[in-house]
């Protein structure tokens, strides 16, 4: 029963991660300090899409769920819980890249946002 319950929290760890790194940059609007930990997220995150790595969050969940006495699965985070919530079918390396993309030009967006608020341009005299 323990590990079973370690592998769901791993989930839970990895999938507020997740959303941290789409959408922290929104709490750096409001809490500046977020964006330390905010942006090495983001940058793992796209590392992660970019050259299709695992995240060792998934290692560590299929261990618990082995432990537990259950199956473990091949492939992914993303591929075996996200993508079949999100798309009907597998992964692909390009699906991969795009949502890589996504992660770095929402925060792209936000950053360049609070860099224009934070450092307005001086008018030229």
């Amino acid at each position: 029963m323990f590990f079973r319950l370690a592998a769901d929290a791993v989930v839970l760890v990895h999938v507020l991660f997740i959303l941290f790194a789409l959408f922290g940059g929104l709490l750096v609007l409001r809490w500046r300090w977020v964006g330390w930990l905010h942006i090495p997220a983001v940058v793992w995150g796209a590392v992660v899409e970019f050259f299709h790595f695992y995240c060792p969050l998934t290692p560590l969940e299929n261990t618990l769920r082995s432990r537990a006495g259950m199956q473990g699965y091949s492939g992914g985070f993303i591929e075996h819980y996200l993508i079949p919530l999100i798309y009907p079918v597998g992964l692909t390396p390009q699906i991969q890249l795009w949502l890589g993309g996504v992660v770095v030009l929402c925060n792209v967006v936000v950053y360049s946002w609070l860099a224009r608020r934070l450092w307005p341009r001086r008018k030229s005299v």
